[in-house]
């Protein structure tokens, strides 16, 4: 008997189930619990996501059928493989400093470095900057430049015969839009369309050197959604589109002179079908402007590892999170990725951080062969579900600021901002009260951890735009951790250490879980917490409590025992030390308020504004 006949045969003795009565057994299962409340997910972008898929969540998807490297290049640009660049920063301050760092990161790994400055390096200083590069072998992006005297150095260079300009790959990432998202001011708006214009033209003998860089990054770092991110990105990139091809740029030409910069956030599948409907987006929005099942429709998209996300406290969890990040990046197909250190939250980033962050995709190429298989997230029916859904949604909001008037129009009217704080609110709602965990700050900290003297306050603090003179409400980029960092910091810079004492006591299971549950708390500020074996009575816990100094003394047991030892805590409790219930007893809580116990902390707490309440209380007492 064959392979192929023993296979049939084994497949023969599982007949196939109908989704009918997979769904008959969960019913069953629920025991009348509500189907969509106990089982479906609505992710934060609107989508509903089921317990499970199957082959029939694929029927109808539009977008199947097409191999990689084919038009509209949902499953990737490149036909075979997954090729990406290892990119990594360089900061600019004097170039040839700056060419001996790049000349170092290539020889550990690197294959694309991004150039970054704030002053203005003469055509001298880029030509020698480019000169000491193996410009061949490397692609080279420069952000903060002024894309003029970039292409006046390479210009210099080809004509000199010392540059082959079908050999230079990089991009320039002149971003007037996404200044404009940053700032609230579009001054010049005219004269920065016809730089670029002309800049395009000038790049027009460099096939692989993109002039227009969007950035969704300041998006996703403004706290906005997946399909946020995509629409706003797309849209914006379609309003250079129209103010090029105005200028009589031909489309083909616009569209290979454009790069996507989008975030990886932590929502790994969610990540993976982002990268792949961009593709397919910003196909057919091309296909509409005349470039029918053309190459020059293929979206570069470079992947940056969310910042919203990363933490001050407990940073070596950010190499976590940069990890699954840049995996939904490489299996989401994007030509290039650059992995933040983790140590970029509070300082500048070490020799150590930059190496782990570069080892990251070193690794994940190297021995995990993710570059060797072309869209291996292809077929999951998860996946492809996921990729129709973002796709249609973010296609709804793109039509939606169209009808605004465009991307500026929408900007300028408050519209896109307004999206993304209500958008961002929700999130930090779910922060707050820890329905999102951000590991090791808003749970499961590390209590005893000192970040004062470590973490620099003008890298930890949220950058803020200067609106004075601003046209519009510029884009507010912060990260999701900082509330509760400011907590803990301030904790630190008090002096004092408040003592929160665990006063467990009768049922042995639930005092466990609370005590649990109360340590976890009231260490997310940076507290000591004292847990104890258990006491016999309320008056020993109290004692006990009295000698080790405590602020806090958190009644832990059960719902039913909070009735008696609730009032017995408050009647012993000196002024001084604040008792605090752990759990809400509803039929009890009007009786225990009476008796004097007025805190209490549960799962439906909002953990910040509790703790923001406690430290008002100690710190200040």
């Amino acid at each position: 008997m064959g392979k192929a006949e023993k296979s049939r045969n084994l497949f023969g003795d599982f007949p196939p189930i109908s989704t009918q009565e997979w769904e008959q057994v969960i019913q069953k299962d629920l025991k009348g619990a509500d189907y969509a409340k106990k089982l479906i997910w609505k992710s934060p972008e609107g989508i509903d996501v089921k317990p499970y898929y199957r082959t029939d969540d694929l029927k109808g998807l539009g977008h199947l059928g097409y191999l990689p490297g084919e038009f509209p290049y949902v499953r990737g640009n490149a036909p075979q493989g997954n090729p990406w660049y290892i990119r990594q920063d360089v900061v600019v301050e004097d170039c040839s400093k700056a060419a001996q760092d790049a000349l170092l990161l290539i020889s550990k790994g690197v294959e694309s470095v991004n150039f970054q400055t704030n002053d203005d390096p003469s055509v001298e200083d880029v030509k020698g900057l480019i000169l000491a590069l193996p410009i061949d072998q490397v692609e080279v992006s420069f952000e903060g430049f002024d894309p003029g005297t970039i292409l006046d150095a390479l210009d210099e260079l080809v004509e000199s015969g010392d540059l082959d300009p079908v050999k230079v790959k990089g991009s320039l990432q002149f971003d007037p839009i996404g200044e404009f998202n940053l700032t609230g001011r579009f001054d010049d708006e005219e004269e920065l369309y016809e730089l670029a214009a002309s800049w395009i033209i000038r790049a027009a003998s460099y096939p692989n050197l993109r002039i227009l860089g969007i950035n969704g990054r300041f998006f996703h770092n403004a706290g906005a959604t997946a399909v946020q991110e995509l629409a706003f990105s797309l849209t914006q990139a379609y309003e250079y589109v129209v103010e090029m091809t105005e200028r009589e740029i031909p489309v083909e030409l616009v569209a290979e002179k454009i790069s996507f910069h989008l975030s990886a956030g932590s929502n790994y599948f969610f990540e993976i079908a982002k990268f792949r409907a961009a593709r397919m987006l910003w196909s057919r929005i091309l296909e509409a402007c005349g470039l029918e099942n053309h190459p020059s429709a293929q979206m570069y998209i470079h992947a940056e590892t969310s910042f919203w996300n990363k933490t001050v406290y407990d940073p070596f969890v950010n190499v976590l999170r940069t990890t699954t990040e840049a995996m939904a990046s490489v299996l989401g197909g994007v030509n290039s990725l650059t992995v933040l250190p983790f140590d970029l939250t509070y300082e500048k980033p070490t020799p150590f951080a930059e190496r782990i962050a570069r080892n990251q995709q070193i690794l994940l190429k190297g021995e995990v062969h993710l570059d060797q298989v072309a869209d291996p997230a292809a077929g999951s029916y998860y996946i492809e579900t996921l990729t129709d859904s973002i796709a249609a949604e973010a296609w709804k909001l793109l039509q939606q600021t169209e009808a605004k008037g465009g991307y500026v129009e929408a900007f300028y009217d408050g519209w896109v901002q307004d999206a993304i704080v209500t958008a961002a609110s929700k999130r930090d709602e779910a922060i707050a009260q820890r329905r999102e965990v951000l590991l090791g700050t808003n749970q499961y900290p590390n209590g005893d951890e000192k970040m004062l003297g470590k973490a620099d306050p003008m890298i930890m603090n949220s950058w803020v735009a200067d609106t004075e003179d601003a046209e519009a409400q510029p884009l507010n980029l912060y990260r999701g951790a900082e509330a509760f960092e400011q907590i803990r910091m301030r904790t630190e810079e008090s002096g004092l250490r408040p003592v929160v004492f665990l006063l467990t006591i009768g049922n042995l299971a639930m005092r466990k879980a609370r005590a649990g549950f109360a340590s976890n708390f009231f260490a997310c500020a940076g507290y000591q917490i004292l847990d104890n074996p258990g006491f016999d009575t309320v008056a020993e816990g109290v004692e006990a409590a009295g000698k080790a100094g405590a602020d806090v003394i958190v009644l832990c047991s059960s719902d039913e025992e909070y009735a008696v030892f609730g009032p017995e805590l408050a009647s012993q409790v000196n002024g001084t030390t604040i008792p605090v219930i752990a759990g809400y007893p509803k039929e009890i809580i009007e009786e225990l308020k009476s008796a004097g116990i007025t805190e209490f902390i549960h799962v439906k707490s909002n953990a910040l504004q509790t703790l923001q309440h406690f430290n008002e209380l100690i710190i200040k007492k």
